[in-house]
């Protein structure tokens, strides 16, 4: 027999070879997107048509799925069905097994060890019996295996189903017995399976519905299953799902659907879930499962991947009593609060408030798919950051995807389309009929408790508290405080009194170039090692600024009740509108009905550094008693008057983090909120880090008090008095600084995509660079520390360092500067210091070997600075000579520039960088914002003098010089990217994040937008450009592996690079990556400059690109993804040892930014972001640029010393190329010879300890395969028509897999005639669902016409050209408003028109530069970061209208008088349409519309001019102000106001 003993922990059971891939990988860090939807019918009635349906869906949506590196092993596709009961009685006839369907039967679906079948059944029939459940027989499920790929096979588990009845259970209770059941046998099989738990899975057990899934491509799926495809096999619904996820190895359980949901997306705040569910669990109580309910815990496990996870929280409220409806708006709730459509159902409001107190966010991007075999629904997260659309038929058919078309539905039989929108909901009741709406669903699920009455019994606002007007201590003992907490001058003067002023962050330049935390010599507090992540690629970034409709900074504080109570009642608690408060306001809680106590975190001096574990270890014990003493709000103190050289106090950040956790796993967590009194907290970076690791509040007490100093002092008056600074009172000081913390915390909130404060809290989103695992598990267990670091006892000691600095002898009157920002002598090293740039500026002005050899010796002997400086070069060669290696020409094709804008550079600083790489057969990156054309040409016009015409503005030029980038750049806004732009590149890289401020977007201050500049990025000069956090039509890995889909189609010469920031994880996010058809992969180090970033990003954000280039190396190389891609590292590359490196880590490509620009004439003035740079190199005044003096010769010289260098290190080693090292990380040794101040703790196993891989180099350009622009340039008469400029029509039918279509005809037009040269016309009507892209990149000449409707990205990128789309013909809808074009349609676009007779998506017209357009509604975003065009909504639009948008116009009909509400006033206005010029461009675009479309809304619209003229608002931005269409004093004609 075997150990039936009930343990508490589940086992994890998926850290296996079915689930684990690579030793660097874990669930946590794996992520996943894919294609997602079901098919419903409403009345209930099971045939085998749907589940055909549901198969062919999935094969629609391939293309949203990957394989693994054998390329036919599929990340995974599964469906969810009823149980096919007809199937299920035939094939057990043989076995004399009979059942009714109505009878309380269970069916399990199980993965099985093949090698210990005997024993995992054994277990299953056990609990079964135990739980007094008959077991009615054992069923081997079909299954061809010939059809899985490689690796699935190989990892292929035992597949059978086991049947079980109750005879006196209902099918409901049975099901809530089946839940106990599975979570009892996962508890059996992780005590007696210990070696082989990880190999046994539950699909489903349940007596309503099943799962059929694997690690298998769409098509396969079906023929492996053969019962998929048996007649018999019938469902009245059907829930599928095509996975694409990061990591390759197969992974059968975390294929999906899971149990209950179908998860498209990523859940940003996991650990956090997690960490709180584990916490919540001694809380729970229910009288579904009264004293059993221990046998269910744990609920969530830390092994499993976010959407296993998800699924496991949603079971445990479903099963509990819950509907899915209802588990759903706990778990992952809408943004309620500024929601329009709500505004008279505070019922739903109440709802979402009453659970925010109870539950945090689920938060992340996704489309979540439901069913418990009652209920069918689909929601999305509250940004609307998936797609989903959905058509009900007039059969009663409710079809739901992540794309339109994947199921056939005949135009006569379409009763409405639509779309889900931000947090919207849709379900279908089998069981009822019901086909339930958004407001429908809500209004039912928060009606039936009144959650309002129970909020004002039990919830106390906190009210806002004057800030204190008075300083509380003297300049003497203020500065000794400072002292005491690690105060710098840099930190009151850059950063607290910025803040005060300006009531924002300060932003610097160039990067951060001082030494890690850990190799400084310096002391840090504590904070400085930790490093901020960032959503990149798997997830977007939210624009804070833009978009705060959606975010918030409120949380509560209080006890905690139980989730899962029947009766729901809250315990007392006190929301906060922020986290940030001031004395009085903590005054206040402590004076609130809640009982509050403040535990003092200093210690003795006597008693530490050797017992300063003790020490937290007493401040954990005394925290767990307060609350065992009755209380329900700790507030960790180091406000002590009597500070002094014997009194130490823990670093808060410790403090916080070690109670955290303490309390967590003392089953005490939500008992109390943990809020913090603090000195030491002064950055945004210094909050995120306190509420990341559990504080719910801070009172920053020093910093208030440092800003009151700052206010009271005569300089800071006299220059208020003068105007220099902004004027204030001292609490508006006070009240500044704050407002610059809370918008800085919601940038930081927002780069990793998590929109609420809530989930944010306890999330512990970083990545520690220099602390030991001693220290780790104690107060930041889970956190990633890949170098190890500092002990207790050493960070002790570096924190008496800091305290005794306040007691020293010596007196000062200033702060200490350490220079750990700007550099000074005698501070902190920088590595970009005047003596560095001084020797390259003489080594390259003439080619002066002598003076490279000084700049080279300054960098070998600096101090440690980046974790290759601790590493040393080993060989087993004899050295070789140096003409054996290979040529310094071959090495110099490796080498690239860093992309940067012209924009942010001046136009000779930009052409020089571009001229020198091509001269050196590099590339050049033109970064973003454009290129001017006149570029593209090659010159053969120079003069003795080194002058062209051309490019008169430029010195030192040769006859075969060329200006243009090699590489161009598709960053977020996409400014100046033009179908002639795309075809005059030898690279296209996306910008996913850049190094100095990954997550964020960017804004060139309207200064730096010359009449030049404006015409390359097609805006007006003088007006600022913002470029947003994310690419909005890049959400997940499949949007990624689309765009580079379409910059394949347009250009299929050129290879498609992405560029990554490092980050732990970065390795399984590159896998996808390569998984999604890049070519090259560049990984950027945190240490990248930058033209302006906030400073907490450039100092806080980001890791060593060592790290992230070591890590996608092993990865890719383990995973079999290695010769699929290029790796290319920048960030702080500066000498040939640099190079020979990053070689060995991995890197075939090399990224020189910074110091390419002091080579060719940057002097590190660190004031780029001002305009004002005195050299000419980062500025657009005419007058600062007349004074560069580079010339490309200096660049070229520079990377002669480079290559030089290169070779001579290769010749010392014995190798003859940098191929030949590649990836050999045997060639590093640790440098024992280097003595760190700090700790000897750093362990470099990650860089070093790695196996050796080979692979083989892959040069070719990849392809997208056959395509439908193939097919249409195949036809003679459409390529003669190009060649000929000549006017043809044709007519296609066309699928949703059919993608981009008419964009590899756009590039050949363009590489030909650029973007206006093309005099002939392509008229291409189709028929059908269009694919993503449609018309994207459009080029001038094409004109597309598309019977039917089309997804996602509808005319992205377009310059030219029109198209039309309208519905099939026959269709006849019930409401004529409906869904045609999917999101982010006219994302970028440069030109051209756009018609579409129905309803667009989220972030219609996003950052649309001159395209004109008429659409009949729009969802929310529209017109965000618009700078020019037209756009025309004839119909209901979403929240946020006009975010962001400088230029360009819009009219939006009002028929419902609500959309003033919808409107972002931050930079546009809105007004009726006043001037004749308006009200003539609003009627033409609206009679083109009609004349195009047929569009009976714009017929009714021009028939009734006149009334309808008045409902129409126009959106007008600053710039667009004065000019005829908006202001009658600019117009001849005024219309009467309406």
């Amino acid at each position: 027999m075997f150990n039936q003993k009930i343990v508490d922990q589940a086992p994890r059971k998926l850290t296996s070879r079915l689930t684990n891939s690579s030793s660097l990988i874990s669930i946590e860090k794996e992520r996943d997107a894919c294609g997602v939807g079901f098919i419903a019918d409403v009345n209930n009635v099971a045939n085998h048509k749907i589940v055909v349906q549901a198969l062919e869906a999935l094969t629609c949506m391939e293309h949203r799925g990957a394989c693994s590196a054998d390329r036919d092993s599929g990340d995974g596709a599964g469906i969810t069905t009823a149980i096919p009961w007809n199937l299920f009685q035939k094939s057990l006839q043989n076995q004399n097994i009979k059942f009714e369907q109505n009878d309380s039967v269970g069916v399990g679906m199980l993965f099985l060890p093949a090698h210990k079948l005997k024993e995992s059944k054994l277990i299953i029939e056990t609990v079964l019996k135990e739980e007094n459940l008959e077991i009615i027989g054992w069923r081997l499920v079909p299954t061809v295996q010939e059809v899985l790929g490689k690796q699935a096979y190989l990892n292929k588990p035992h597949v059978e189903q086991v049947f079980c009845k109750s005879s006196n259970l209902s099918k409901d209770r049975l099901e809530q017995q089946l839940f106990l059941v599975r979570k009892k046998i996962e508890k059996y099989i992780g005590i007696n399976g210990k070696d082989w738990a990880h190999e046994f899975y539950i699909c489903s057990l349940s007596c309503y519905t099943i799962v059929y899934k694997g690690m298998m491509r769409s098509a396969v799926l079906g023929q492996f299953y053969q019962d998929l495809y048996h007649s018999e096999y019938t469902s009245s619904f059907a829930i599928y799902h095509r996975r694409f996820s990061t990591n390759t190895m197969p992974k059968w359980p975390l294929a999906q659907p899971m149990r209950f949901v179908s998860h498209n997306g990523e859940i940003n705040t996991l650990l956090g879930n997690l960490n709180w569910m584990q916490s919540r669990e001694p809380l729970l109580q229910s009288k579904v499962w009264k004293d059993r309910i221990h046998e269910l815990k744990p609920i969530t496990n830390k092994d499993n991947s976010d959407s296993a996870n998800l699924d496991a929280a949603v079971e445990l409220l479903i099963a509990s009593g819950r509907s899915p409806e209802e588990a759903l708006m706990i778990l992952v709730p809408e943004a309620f609060q500024n929601q329009p459509d709500f505004a008279n159902n505070t019922e739903i409001s109440d709802f979402y408030e009453y659970y925010s107190g109870l539950q945090e966010p689920w938060d992340g991007p996704a489309l979540v798919v439901f069913t418990n075999g009652k209920v069918i629904g689909a929601t999305l997260d509250r940004n609307g950051l998936r797609p989903a659309r959905y058509v009900i038929t007039k059969d009663n058919l409710v079809i739901v995807s992540s794309e339109s078309g994947v199921v056939q539905v005949e135009p006569g039989n379409v009763k409405s389309k639509g779309r889900l929108g931000p947090g919207q909901m849709i379900s279908v009741d089998i069981f009822s009929h019901k086909i339930l709406n958004n407001k429908e669903i809500k209004t039912s699920v928060t009606t039936k408790i009144p959650y309002g009455e129970l909020l004002t019994d039990a919830r106390q606002i906190l009210e806002h508290k004057p800030f204190l007007s008075d300083q509380q201590v003297d300049i003497k003992k203020l500065m000794q405080l400072q002292t005491a907490f690690g105060y710098t001058n840099e930190d009151v003067e850059l950063v607290i009194e910025h803040m005060a002023s300006q009531a924002k962050e300060p932003t610097f330049c160039m990067g951060d170039d001082i030494p890690l935390s850990i190799l400084s010599e310096k002391s840090h507090i504590l904070y400085d090692y930790f490093k901020q992540r960032f959503a990149q690629v798997t997830n977007p970034a939210i624009d804070p600024l833009r978009e705060s409709l959606v975010m918030s900074l409120a949380i509560q504080i209080g006890h905690k009740s139980n989730l899962l109570d029947d009766q729901p009642t809250l315990a007392k608690h006190i929301k906060l509108e922020s986290p940030v408060i001031n004395e009085g306001e903590l005054n206040a809680i402590f004076e609130s009905k809640l009982s509050c106590i403040r535990i003092n975190t200093l210690f003795q001096l006597e008693d530490g550094p050797k017992n300063f574990k003790q020490q937290i270890q007493q401040l954990c014990e005394n925290a767990s008693q307060a609350i065992l003493d009755g209380n329900n709000i700790l507030v960790l103190s180091d406000k002590n008057n009597s500070l002094d050289s014997e009194k130490v106090s823990i670093p808060p950040l410790l403090a916080v983090g070690a109670v955290h956790h303490h309390l967590i796993n003392k089953g005490l967590r939500q008992e109390a909120s943990i809020l913090v009194e603090t000195a030491q907290c002064w950055s945004t970076h210094h909050f995120a880090c306190l509420i990341g690791y559990g504080a719910s509040a801070i009172c920053p007490y020093l910093a208030f008090e440092t800003a009151r100093h700052w206010w009271s002092n005569p300089k800071t008056k006299m220059l208020m008095s003068k105007g220099r600074l902004p004027a204030c009172n001292i609490q508006e000081a006070q009240a500044n600084y704050k407002k610059a913390v809370e918008a800085g915390l919601l940038k930081i909130l927002s780069k990793m995509g998590i929109s609420l404060l809530s989930s944010y809290h306890g999330a512990q989103i970083f990545e520690i660079l220099g602390l030991g695992s001693e220290v780790v598990n104690l107060a930041f267990k889970g956190t990633t520390s890949q170098i190890g670091g500092l002990s207790m006892i050493e960070l002790g000691r570096e924190t008496v360092n800091i305290h005794s600095k306040a007691f020293s002898e010596v007196k000062t009157k200033k702060l200490a500067n350490y220079g750990f920002v700007q550099y000074r002598p005698g501070g902190e090293y920088h590595i970009n210091n005047p003596e560095m740039s001084k020797a390259l500026h003489q080594a390259v002005r003439g080619y002066n070997p002598e003076y490279y050899n000084n700049y080279q010796s300054l960098l070998q002997n600096r101090p440690p600075t980046a974790l290759r400086d601790l590493l040393k070069l080993q060989s087993n060669r004899a050295p070789i000579s140096i003409d054996e290696v290979e040529s310094i020409e071959d090495i110099l094709q490796k080498f690239c520039t860093g992309g940067m804008s012209l924009g942010a550079l001046s136009r000779e600083t930009h052409e020089t960088l571009a001229i020198a790489m091509n001269r050196i057969g590099g590339k050049s990156n033109s970064g973003e914002g454009g290129e001017d054309p006149v570029r593209f040409k090659i010159l053969n016009d120079v003069n003795s003098s080194g002058t062209s015409p051309l490019l008169p503005h430029l010195k030192g030029l040769k006859n075969g010089d060329t200006a243009s980038s090699a590489i161009k750049q598709i960053a977020s806004g996409r400014f100046g990217v033009t179908p002639e732009y795309l075809m005059n590149a030898k690279q296209l890289e996306i910008k996913i994040a850049q190094g100095a401020k990954p997550g964020e977007g960017g804004q060139l201050p309207g200064k730096k937008i010359s009449p030049y500049i404006a015409t390359l990025r097609k805006c007006k000069p003088g007006v600022p450009l913002i470029s947003p956090p994310p690419h909005h039509d890049i959400y997940s890995i499949e949007d990624l592996s689309q765009l580079i889909f379409d910059l394949h189609q347009i250009n299929p010469k050129a290879k498609i690079s992405v560029k990554l920031v490092s980050e732990i994880g970065i390795g399984t996010i590159a896998a996808g990556v390569a998984k999604g058809n890049a070519d090259i992969i560049q990984i950027s180090g945190h240490d990248g400059g930058t033209g302006a970033s906030p400073l907490s990003s450039i100092k806080h954000a980001g890791s060593p690109w060592e790290l992230g280039l070591s890590e996608v190396h092993q990865l890719l190389a383990e995973n079999q993804l290695r010769d699929r891609v290029t790796l290319r590292v920048d960030g702080g590359l500066r000498t040939g040892s640099d190079i020979v490196l990053a070689a060995i880590m991995g890197a075939e490509e090399f990224g020189f930014g910074t110091v390419a620009m002091i080579a060719t004439g940057c002097i590190m003035a660190r004031i780029c972001h001002t305009n004002k740079c005195p050299v000419g190199v980062a500025t657009q005044r005419e007058e600062l640029r007349a004074r560069f003096s580079g010339v490309p010769e200096a660049l070229v010289n520079f990377f002669l010393f480079i290559g030089n260098e290169v070779r001579e290190i290769l010749a010392s080693l014995g190798y003859k190329s940098l191929d030949d090292i590649t990836g050999q990380n045997h060639l590093l040794i640790k440098n024992t010879d280097i003595n760190l101040t700090k700790t000897n703790g750093i362990q470099l196993d990650t860089l070093i300890n790695i196996n050796n891989n080979t692979w083989t180099k892959f040069n070719s350009v990849h392809t997208n395969g056959p395509v439908m622009d193939d097919d249409i340039l195949a036809i003679p008469e459409v390529s003669n028509a190009i060649k000929l400029e000549t006017e043809i029509t044709k007519h296609f039918k066309i699928a949703n897999t059919n993608r981009t279509v008419g964009t590899r005809l756009s590039g050949i037009i363009a590489k030909n005639y650029g973007n206006t040269g093309f005099k002939g016309l392509i008229k291409l009507n189709f028929y059908g669902s269009a694919g993503q892209s449609f018309g994207a990149f459009l080029a001038s000449g094409i004109n597309l016409k598309l019977m039917g409707e089309a997804n996602d990205y509808v005319g992205k990128g377009m310059n030219g050209g029109s198209i039309v789309i309208v519905p099939p013909a026959g269709t006849i809808y019930e409401d004529n408003n409906q869904v045609i074009i999917g999101n982010t349609c006219l994302y970028g676009a440069t030109g051209g028109y756009l018609f579409a007779q129905g309803q667009a998506g989220e972030r219609f017209a996003v950052r649309n530069s001159l395209a004109e357009s008429v659409v009949e509604g729009v969802g929310d975003h529209a017109c965000e970061y618009m700078t020019g065009g037209v756009i025309v909504v004839l119909g209901k639009a979403g929240r946020n209208v006009g975010a962001g948008m400088t230029g360009g116009l819009a009219y939006f009909l009002d028929e419902d008088e609500n959309f003033i509400d919808r409107v972002n006033s931050e930079i546009v206005k809105i007004q009726r349409v006043i001037t004749k010029a308006g009200e003539e461009q609003l009627k033409n675009l609206i009679e083109n519309h009609a004349a195009k479309t047929g569009s009976l809304k714009a017929h009714t619209i021009l028939e009734k001019w006149n009334s309808y003229l008045p409902q129409f608002w126009q959106v007008v931005p600053p710039s667009e102000a004065n000019i005829d269409e908006t202001n009658p004093t600019y117009s001849s004609n005024t219309i009467a106001a309406c």
